[in-house]
């Protein structure tokens, strides 16, 4: 049966999961984790955290998932290092260079892939399997059949969400926080900007702010698919939270009801949905935590609290009690091996009656504690031992082995053999050019000045002549939910041999379905620095381009290995998400496929609906501009990225970068000339 994974943002919540039953917990340093703002742990209290649970049994999970600047480097191989000493049972980890920095550090501790780096297909799993991890955490917006699929082809093993907040946009793929407010949610920083006003209809409503899922009830058809973690969202909540949604968990998956109703009222936002897991994706998966919720929580609570009030009897023990004239000796064993012997040198006398019946009782009293007797075998020889006796012997045995459990094997730990790789000399500025549409196209080609490549998505090959292929780079998806794998598949096997430079990825599961075909990076790898960018290169990605998030000041020490590309043009997509806030006032029959979002600012947000997997992207209102300072940028490619323009402001736009005027409306720099808010200083933070 699936393993029930709990968050464990602070110690309170550590213990109410493990008193509740949970089977392992997944936390956080204080920094590098995607929930900076949880009461976290240091690398002391990390270790006293590890000792805790590996004595009840539990697993704990230690997460490093977010990307990581140059800086962070040093600071990320101490984390490691810690984790490591400490005990845990595995790295949940974003950047492909914490990555390596475990592999480095610790070889024998197991690297989870955490769902912020979007995997999502079984394309995706192969290749996290290929590179060393040894599981994946799965993105949110699946389907029940759909991780069904992945979980039939994955050789490792597979964690999905079951219980918590969503967010709107795909994990890892979001930038909205980090462009509006400057606090990037894969920095562990997001402000939550979806939950404030974003109207596709009326003014103030918040058609971005989805329900708490709850795929409690599907547990049974979860473990039936395959999956072998199920994990509960949360770090930021309460210990109430957290041991309702365990003890709801260990109810399901046994086949037991539970109280649906104490689980929303503990938290909710008017509500949960199961959109995702059924299929079922439409307007009635959002809603926003109204006054009446809150409410509901403070009544919930007290009663709430006696799910972890003592400590649930997990861990099987057996004793065996020998009395014999003048000594009484008491040995406690676990399943594990550990066994403790306490000896005590007392009076003993006969007993008017056989005593073993008393003894056992004695014994079998184990409250208080994670253990429960298995097994009570008495040789009592008709002899009479005080009751307080053996009532401490007991507790003296029972400290000991919890002490005993406590401690852990050696364990491997070098040090990290990472330097910086020298930085290179930057090669001549050339330019790319990313279309959206055959129209946009059409219209480059148009222009008086070509760029050195041009990138098309790849379902729209066919618009690109035979004389210009060579120059043009064929864009995969950067998520490819449902039968999309299988037709992305089926268009990369039919443009091999068509005369195309290569290809352009944006996830993990496209580095296995291209097998060694010429490839660079995209944006959506969120390359940040240069040992997660010498691990692409190692998988073969010959230019990489940094993540957006990524500042000027930041970029050159990335530039190591590979040649890289920086975005100087484009509405920046803020999110790609697989529901659809339009489904909250229309629905998708006579659907334009595009719409706007409202702000409380009134800034409108364009909205498209592309491609055949019917996500949707919400795009920047005000295009990021930098032609006009590409000597001020790091990179060795300047990418000039279209998505929503009409034909006529493409050509507009490239004769105007190339020529390195000043735009002609209004812009933002981006994050590309700001220092990054979100390192120096701890964000506030928001219950997604």
């Amino acid at each position: 049966m699936p393993e029930i994974l709990a968050p464990a943002g602070n110690a309170d919540m550590l213990r109410a999961a493990v008193y509740a039953g949970a089977d392992a917990v997944y936390l956080g340093l204080h920094r590098l984790n995607a929930r900076r703002t949880a009461g976290n742990f240091d690398a002391a209290s990390l270790k006293e955290a590890a000792a805790f649970c590996r004595a009840r049994n539990v697993k704990t999970y230690l997460t490093l998932n977010t990307t990581l600047t140059p800086e962070e480097m040093s600071e990320a191989a101490r984390a490691v290092e810690a984790a490591a000493n400490a005990g845990v049972d595995a790295l949940i980890v974003q950047d492909l260079a914490v990555a390596a920095l475990a592999r480095d550090i610790a070889p024998d501790l197991p690297v989870h892939g955490s769902t912020q780096m979007t995997i999502h297909t079984v394309q995706g799993a192969l290749q996290a399997a290929e590179m060393g991890f040894s599981r994946v955490i799965l993105a949110r917006e699946l389907s029940l059949s759909e991780i069904a699929e992945i979980c039939a082809a994955s050789p490792i093993e597979v964690e999905v969400f079951i219980h918590g907040a969503l967010c709107m946009s795909v994990s890892g793929q979001c930038y909205m926080s980090a462009f509006l407010g400057g606090r990037s949610g894969n920095r562990g920083a997001c402000a939550g900007p979806c939950r404030l006003p974003f109207s596709a209809g009326e003014p103030g409503a918040c058609h971005l702010s989805l329900k708490d899922h709850s795929h409690i009830r599907h547990l049974p058809e979860l473990a039936k698919a395959g999956v072998h973690s199920v994990k509960i969202e949360g770090r930021l909540r309460s210990p109430e939270y957290v041991a309702a949604a365990v003890n709801a968990c260990i109810a399901a998956r046994s086949g037991q009801p539970y109280d649906e109703e104490l689980l929303q009222n503990v938290f909710s936002r008017s509500g949960f949905t199961d959109g995702y897991i059924t299929g079922r994706r439409d307007g009635t998966m959002f809603g926003v935590r109204t006054g009446e919720d809150v409410e509901k929580a403070k009544q919930a609570a007290p009663k709430l609290r006696e799910l972890f009030r003592r400590e649930r009897e997990s861990v099987p023990i057996h004793f065996v009690l020998n009395a014999e004239q003048g000594c009484v000796c008491l040995s406690v064993s676990d399943e594990e091996g550990h066994q403790i012997d306490v000896k005590r040198d007392t009076l003993t006398q006969e007993a008017a009656n056989d005593p073993s019946g008393a003894y056992e009782r004695a014994l079998r009293k184990t409250g208080g504690t994670p253990f429960c007797a298995e097994s009570v075998v008495i040789h009592a020889n008709g002899l009479y031992v005080p009751a307080s006796e053996i009532n401490a012997m007991r507790r003296e045995a029972l400290e000991q082995l919890l002490e005993k459990r406590m401690e852990r094997g050696s364990v491997r730990v070098f040090e990290p053999s990472y330097s910086d790789e020298p930085v290179r000399t930057l090669s001549e500025k050339r330019w790319m050019v990313r279309v959206e549409t055959p129209e946009q196209l059409a219209a480059c080609l148009k222009a008086e000045i070509r760029p050195d490549r041009l990138i098309v998505p790849i379902e729209h090959w066919d618009a690109c002549e035979p004389q210009v292929r060579k120059t043009v780079w064929l864009e995969l998806p950067r998520v490819e939910f449902g039968a999309l794998e299988a037709e992305v598949s089926r268009l990369v096997e039919q443009t091999k041999g068509q005369g195309f430079g290569g290809y352009v990825v944006h996830n993990l599961a496209h580095l296995h379905l291209l097998g060694g075909a010429p490839a660079m990076g995209g944006f959506g790898l969120n390359v940040t620095n240069a040992l997660c960018a010498s691990e692409y290169s190692l998988q073969g990605l010959e230019v990489l381009t940094v993540g957006v998030e990524t500042p000027c000041a930041e970029m050159r020490p990335i530039t190591g290995q590979s040649p890289t590309a920086c975005i100087v043009y484009g509405h920046i997509p803020l999110m790609i998400t697989r529901a659809c806030p339009l489904r909250n006032v229309r629905t998708c029959d006579g659907c334009s496929r595009q719409g706007e979002l409202l702000d409380r600012k009134n800034m409108r947000f364009p909205v498209r609906c592309t491609g055949p997997a019917g996500v949707r992207t919400i795009y920047n209102p005000i295009a990021l501009y930098a032609a006009d300072r590409v000597r001020e940028i790091p990179a060795d490619w300047m990418l000039l990225h279209f998505t929503i323009e009409p034909p006529q402001r493409v050509e507009t736009v490239l004769r105007m970068a190339f020529s390195g005027r000043p735009y002609d409306e209004k812009m933002t720099r981006g994050l590309l000339f700001k220092p990054r808010e979100d390192s120096g200083k701890e964000p506030h933070g928001t219950e997604n």
